[in-house]
């Protein structure tokens, strides 16, 4: 499983650690990520994700997982995040036709 987050697509970052006698080494700066479920209302189930704490403030913002995948773009979204896309749009229009 890739350290990368399923929504916002952050990942890994690498630099250098810094000694007091300016001595450099590599080093690796990884992402906070939480293994999360969101409720989907579409779906009504649980969504499980691989999220940053980033990502899952940005979902909470934008009033949850359905709205925040239905507003945003496909190209600002990585493959994981467009699979559930798909899913609640297939949901909606299933749900629109039976009503």
């Amino acid at each position: 499983m890739s350290r990368r987050c399923e929504i916002t697509g952050k990942g890994v970052l690498s630099g250098n650690n810094v000694s007091h006698a300016n001595n450099k080494s590599r080093r690796r700066f990884l992402p906070n990520l939480q293994e999360t479920s969101m409720l989907s209302d579409t779906l009504g189930s649980n969504v499980k994700m691989r999220l940053s704490t980033r990502g899952i403030r940005t979902v909470e913002k934008n009033g949850g997982i359905d709205a925040f995948l239905l507003s945003t773009p496909n190209s600002r979204l990585p493959e994981p995040a467009l699979v559930v896309k798909r899913q609640i749009m297939k949901a909606a229009a299933k749900k629109a036709g039976a009503a």
